[in-house]
């Protein structure tokens, strides 16, 4: 397709309800600031407005339930503390002309016992170890081998996406993203890597499948199509999380989700946070054209791969990650091809960081 030299990073764009003055998304990224009782803080609520000029923030993965907690000082949408937590940081947004969804998850298998209610088991499809490491006591520990879930108990997490999503819009937020990537629970579903079962939660693609379907179908029936978006992540290796046909598998669930016509997905090219061409003969290009909604891509883009991607229509909309950690005015940065503040790798996670590393990264007018 040839280049819609009209369109930039930079046009504006109609989500949804939503006007979005850019194409530049923040991909939601853990922080591990979260206070005790997993409360989103003021001192996040600044984070978040500082990052408003971007066309629409994702904010970090919060938890669905207690169950689905996988690293210590995460944030959850479960409890009425969480709920005016959150609510602080849609208000600091809104008041500073942002738009802000609320990225949902439950992190499945990837967690250890000491986060789980009554030092239980995490949950997974299948009763196969992650081999991976969570953030937990300060530290990253091995996860913990997981329980396979009993059927019966598979509603009762659909109904916990559905009730987060309920409470997010009650919190203010615009929208929430469905987490199914990145090896957690979604994800650990779709892959024959991870899921074993043998009932209709496994086995062929469409079992396989029915999960991620019945957990929109909630959110998109509570909230509507409009407020839902979900990510994806094909061919990542994260956590430890492989399949052994992504393509066929990865095609269904997008003709999944375009039945379902969610407002967007968010889809990760590549290994999260590394190489893009970790699977060379993966066809993304046939993902994007089975799906007619919004399409936000992701995955180490720098400014002229990103106005490529929009101008020839490969994406609508890019989300940029590890570059909003430490630039709270990135759109502004990109516009006027500004050089990037570096990421603090050391307080890149921990609520006894607090500000350094966070909300202490100057703008372009400070620096």
């Amino acid at each position: 397709m040839a280049n819609d030299t009209s369109l930039s990073l930079f046009s504006p764009y109609r989500l949804g309800g939503l006007a979005l003055p850019n194409r530049i998304v923040m991909a939601p990224l853990t922080r591990n600031r979260a206070a005790p009782g997993n409360v989103p803080t003021p001192l996040m609520a600044q984070y978040y407005a500082q990052r408003s000029s971007a066309g629409l923030i994702i904010a970090e993965a919060t938890q669905v339930s207690a169950t689905a907690q996988g690293y210590q000082d995460t944030p959850g949408i479960h409890t009425p503390a969480q709920i005016a937590g959150w609510r602080g940081v849609t208000e600091a947004v809104h008041a500073k002309e942002g738009r802000i969804f609320l990225q949902i998850w439950h992190v499945g298998r990837v967690s250890h016992r000491s986060l789980q209610p009554g030092n239980a088991e995490p949950l997974a499809p299948s009763a196969i170890r992650a081999n991976t490491k969570t953030y937990v006591n300060d530290g990253f520990f091995d996860v913990d081998a997981p329980r396979a879930l009993d059927i019966a108990e598979i509603p009762g997490i659909v109904a916990d996406f559905r009730q987060a999503a309920a409470n997010a819009i009650a919190a203010g937020f615009d929208g929430v993203e469905v987490h199914g990537a990145n090896g957690y629970l979604i994800d650990q579903f779709l892959r024959d890597g991870a899921n074993q079962r043998s009932d209709a939660y496994g086995g062929s693609v469409e079992n396989r499948v029915r999960f991620l379907s019945e957990v929109m179908q909630a959110v998109i029936a509570e909230i509507g199509p409009e407020r839902a978006g979900i990510r994806i992540s094909p061919v990542t290796p994260a956590n430890g999380i492989s399949d052994s046909d992504p393509q066929p598998l990865f095609n269904h669930v997008v003709e999944v989700l375009d039945r379902l016509a969610p407002v967007y997905v968010h889809i990760i090219e590549g290994a999260t946070g590394g190489p893009r061409d970790i699977a060379p003969d993966f066809d993304f290009g046939a993902l994007r054209e089975r799906f007619h909604g919004t399409w936000i891509a992701n995955n180490g883009y720098d400014l002229v791969q990103a106005e490529s991607a929009i101008a020839s229509h490969r994406a609508d909309l890019i989300a940029f990650g590890r570059n909003y950690v430490s630039n709270p005015d990135l759109v502004e940065r990109l516009w006027q091809g500004a050089p990037l503040n570096p990421i603090d790798q050391d307080r890149l996670y921990g609520y006894g960081n607090g500000a350094r590393g966070y909300t202490d990264y100057p703008a372009l007018s400070a620096a």
